[in-house]
């Protein structure tokens, strides 16, 4: 559990954030033209059509971008953080923390297999994460 700001849900982001309470995220996807969406909204961007559904995503992402925050806003209490810009493997990009993984440049690589996972923060559960384990043979 980490302190910070806590997501205060809209009626468009609430069933966003009661998946990751669940621990099982999801996110929109236009029933019309199959477009996958997020950040959550009332139509999809693609086709404007607002005719969606939500569903459970994989769980896998690739790194994008990333930030080593380091001086944060007190409200955190931490020393440093990793902002990241993370591709889902449904086609959509999210921003994000990245958890279990040195802050360093030689430990994040753009393009590294990343792993969801949960950060609860208040009466939230955000989702963060870190770098994938390898199953072994």
């Amino acid at each position: 559990m980490t302190t910070g700001p806590v997501p205060k849900p809209t009626p468009e982001t609430l069933p966003f954030w009661e998946s990751t309470k669940a621990r099982a995220m999801t996110i929109q996807h236009c029933l019309d033209c199959g477009a996958a969406i997020f950040y959550p909204r009332s139509y999809c961007p693609k086709c404007l059509s607002t005719d969606l559904e939500w569903r459970p995503v994989s769980g896998r992402a690739t790194l994008a971008s990333y930030v080593i925050n380091r001086r944060p806003l007190p409200v955190f209490e931490v020393e440093q953080q990793i902002i990241a810009l993370v591709n889902l493997e449904e086609g959509v990009r999210m921003m994000t923390n990245l958890v279990d993984v040195e802050p360093t440049p030689a430990a994040l690589r753009l393009g590294m297999e990343l792993e969801l996972t949960y950060d609860e923060r208040g009466d939230q559960v955000l989702p963060v994460f870190r770098p994938a384990q390898k199953e072994t043979e």
